[in-house]
């Protein structure tokens, strides 16, 4: 290997572990969902992680067309952008905010710095990718995205309601805000959990 070769190969491994540092960061980033048994909130990282393997559980689940290693990819970039965001709860501001112009901005401001860390060709193909899942177009972001909506309903289920009681989330916001999502994308998935969530809503009187 030449000096100049070795030089660039030594650039490049330094960019891939700077982008690792910073990515560790999201295990700082708080949620709105907590865990399973109600002790503490859910971190981003955490999420990320969770949704990989849904997506890897899932994946009969999904249309033919969708890659499930793709998705897995998305699912473990598409929060990255929260370490200079925070996460933005999707019923905070009555369900306006996540989706913003604003927060869509910032998002992408963070995902162009985080993701521009990495060496060149890794950099465009990371965001590329994040961008895909952003757009929800492609058979594979939709999949994706919809496992995105999924995981946090599952969560809030098992710790008793969750960001549900905090948001005072009635059933109907649930199906517009979450239910019609995750039923684009793997609808037989939605109709398994609306049968094990809805009468959560029924006992509290949220219907």
């Amino acid at each position: 290997m030449t000096q100049t070769a070795d030089t660039a190969s030594t650039q490049r491994l330094d960019r891939q572990l700077a982008f690792l540092a910073e990515a560790e960061k999201l295990k700082g980033v708080v949620r709105a969902t907590p865990v399973m048994d109600d002790s503490r909130f859910e971190n981003s990282a955490e999420h990320s992680w969770s949704l990989a393997l849904w997506a890897l559980v899932m994946a009969d689940q999904a249309a033919p067309e969708v890659d499930p290693v793709r998705a897995i990819k998305m699912l473990l970039l598409h929060d990255i952008v929260e370490i200079d965001v925070g996460d933005v709860p999707i019923h905070s501001a009555g369900g306006k905010a996540h989706d913003s112009a604003e927060i869509a901005a910032a998002e992408d401001r963070a995902a162009e710095r985080i993701f521009g860390l990495l060496p060149a060709d890794m950099a465009e193909d990371f965001l590329a990718t994040w961008r895909e899942f952003e757009a929800n177009e492609t058979p594979t972001a939709i999949y994706a995205k919809s496992l995105d909506r999924a995981q946090p309903v599952m969560l809030n289920l098992q710790s008793g309601g969750g960001s549900w009681r905090e948001y005072k989330v009635t059933w109907t916001q649930l199906e517009d805000r979450v239910g019609c999502k995750i039923n684009r994308g793997i609808p037989g998935v939605w109709e398994a959990i609306k049968a094990r969530i809805f009468p959560w809503f029924q006992d509290n009187r949220r219907v």
